[in-house]
C-alpha cells in the first residue's frame, strides 16, 4: 500500500530579487514499511522537499504539484485538517536536535505534547507514555524531569525519534538526523531508527549527503541535484552500480574500508553546485560532469531505465533506449536491505 506519492512537485522561494526554483518536478513514491533515502549535496533541494510534504516551508515559499498522504493532497488541507495529520500521520526528525528542542520545557512534557494536542492521552497517561519512550529509544525514564541542554547531541537526537514515534504515525520523516554527531553516535542514532521502523513497519524517508549511509539505511535511494532526481532505484544498486556521473561521484567520495588506495587518495568532484536562481541549461550537471557531451548542454534530459526499477537522467543512459521513465520507481525491494 502506498502511503505517500509525489507527483511533479516543485518549490519556488519568491524574493525581491526573483525566483529561486529550489525543487523542480520531483516524483516519487513510499510504500507502507518502505525505507527511502533522499541524497544530494547541500543545496540540492532535499531538505526543503522534505519540508514540503508537511507544510512547513516559509510563506515565501510557492509549492506546487500533488503530495498525496494516504491518497490526501497535503496542499489542500485545510489549517485544522493539516494539524491533525502532522505527527499523528506523518512526523519529522530536524536536523539539528538542539534547535528543534525547546531549551525552557521538560523533556517529556515536549515527547507528551503530541499525544495531548491529538486527544490521545490524557496528561498522566501522556506522562508514561513519555517515560516509555524514553526508554524505548534507549534513555532512562528519569531523563524526562530534565531539560534539553542536560544532554549530550546523541541524546537529544533520541528524544526528538522518541517525539516522532508517540503517535505511532505510518510517515516518519528524517533530516540528516546523524549531523554532527561522532561515528559512534552515528552508528547507534542510526541502527535505533532501522530497528524501531523495522519493528513497527513504518516508512521512512532519510535525508543524508552520506550515500553509504543511505544505502545501508534504505530500501531505495533518490538522488538529487539542482532541485531535481537525476537517479532512483533499489539502494544497493544505485550505490555500488549507479549510472549517473553524480551518484558516482558521491559514492567514491567517501572511502572504503579496507582499501589503503581509496583511504590515501580520496576521490572528491571539482566545481560547485549551480547557482539554483540560475540553473545551467540542459542537464545541470554537465559544467562539472567528467563524462558530458555536447548533447547534455541542449535539453533536459528525462529519467530513463537503467535497469530493474532504476532509472537514471542521463544521455549516456538514454543511448539506445526505447523511451523515457516519466516518474520514479513506486515498487518496494523484495527484501529489505540488510
Amino acid at each position: 500500500m502506498t502511503v505517500l506519492e509525489l507527483r511533479d512537485v516543485a518549490v519556488t522561494y519568491r524574493s525581491a530579487s526573483g525566483d529561486v526554483p529550489a525543487v523542480r518536478g520531483v516524483s516519487l513514491g513510499l510504500a507502507q514499511g518502505e525505507a527511502l533515502g533522499l541524497a544530494g549535496e547541500s543545496g540540492s533541494g532535499k531538505s526543503t522537499l522534505a519540508m514540503a510534504l508537511l507544510r512547513l516551508l516559509p510563506r515565501e515559499a510557492e509549492v506546487s504539484g500533488r503530495i498525496l498522504l494516504d491518497g490526501e493532497d497535503v496542499r489542500e488541507m485545510n489549517w485544522g485538517r493539516l494539524r491533525a495529520v502532522r505527527w499523528a500521520s506523518a512526523s519529522i526528525v530536524f536536523q539539528g536536535a538542539q534547535h528543534a528542542l525547546n531549551p525552557v520545557r521538560r523533556i517529556g512534557d515536549q515527547i507528551a505534547e503530541p499525544l495531548l494536542v491529538h486527544g490521545m492521552a490524557t496528561p498522566a497517561q501522556a506522562r508514561r507514555k513519555a517515560a516509555e519512550l524514553l526508554e524505548r529509544v534507549g534513555l532512562p525514564a528519569w531523563r524526562a524531569r530534565g531539560y534539553s541542554h542536560e544532554l549530550s547531541g546523541g541524546q537529544r537526537q533520541r528524544v526528538m525519534i522518541a517525539m516522532a514515534l508517540a503517535c505511532s504515525p505510518r510517515l516518519i520523516i528524517a533530516d540528516e538526523p546523524t549531523t554532527a554527531l561522532d561515528v559512534m553516535i552515528q552508528a547507534q542514532v542510526l541502527d535505533l531508527v532501522r530497528s524501531l521502523i523495522v519493528e513497527d513497519a513504518t516508512s521512512l524517508i532519510m535525508i543524508s549527503h552520506d550515500l553509504s549511509v543511505l544505502a545501508a539505511m534504505c530500501d531505495r535511494l533518490a538522488v538529487m541535484y539542482a532541485g531535481r532526481v537525476v537517479e532512483a532505484g533499489p539502494s544497493r544498486e544505485v550505490f555500488a552500480a549507479a549510472r549517473h556521473p553524480y551518484s558516482r561521484a558521491l559514492a567514491a567520495a567517501f572511502p572504503t574500508v579496507g582499501d589503503p588506495e581509496s583511504r590515501l587518495r580520496p576521490r572528491g568532484l571539482g566545481g560547485d553546485p549551480p547557482d539554483p536562481a540560475h540553473p545551467p541549461t540542459g542537464c545541470s550537471f554537465h559544467p562539472r560532469c567528467p563524462v558530458a557531451v555536447p548533447a547534455c548542454a541542449g535539453a533536459d534530459v528525462e529519467l530513463w531505465p537503467a535497469g530493474d526499477r532504476h532509472t537514471a537522467a542521463c544521455v549516456h543512459v538514454r543511448t539506445g533506449q526505447a523511451g523515457p521513465e516519466t516518474a520514479a520507481v513506486h515498487d518496494p525491494l523484495p527484501e529489505a536491505t540488510p
